[in-house]
């Protein structure tokens, strides 16, 4: 795999719910974790004392996170009244060369600053709400 241009990890948003997803407007950075908890099940007979964990089990959960210039766009007024209601809506992240992230995400955060002398930005934290799917590109 060759080295990829930062600019092409998108977030994008279904402004609808019709599955039209328009990319998130000003966003200058973009960052997707994944997590999964891990259910030990290590006891006195574990072989060693070595701790043994249960496959398949615990909770897995996806973190978005993005900043960028503060625009005024459709995305900016859907983001914060998705926020505002605390209604889970569907985005997509696309990794370049790798694939497409999709499924429901709640906006866990939202923050705006600026300075005297600088544009206004703003602060995005997601926070997946169920099952994610995964399409190769």
């Amino acid at each position: 795999m060759t080295a990829q241009n930062g600019k092409d990890l998108l977030l994008k948003l279904d402004l609808t719910g019709a599955g039209s997803f328009v990319t998130v407007a000003g966003l200058r950075s973009t960052r997707i974790s994944f997590n999964a908890e891990t259910v030990d099940v290590t006891s006195l007979e574990s072989q060693g004392g070595w701790r043994e964990l249960l496959g398949g089990a615990g909770v897995r959960s996806a973190a978005v996170s993005g900043a960028g210039v503060f625009v005024d766009a459709g995305t900016d007024e859907r983001a914060r009244q998705m926020f505002f209601d605390g209604t889970v809506g569907q985005f997509q992240v696309i990794v370049p060369d790798f694939g497409i992230i999709e499924g429901p995400f709640q906006i866990s955060a939202i923050e705006y600053s600026g300075a005297y002398n600088g544009e206004a930005t703003y602060d995005l934290t997601l926070a997946s709400a169920g099952a994610l799917s995964f399409t190769a590109i």
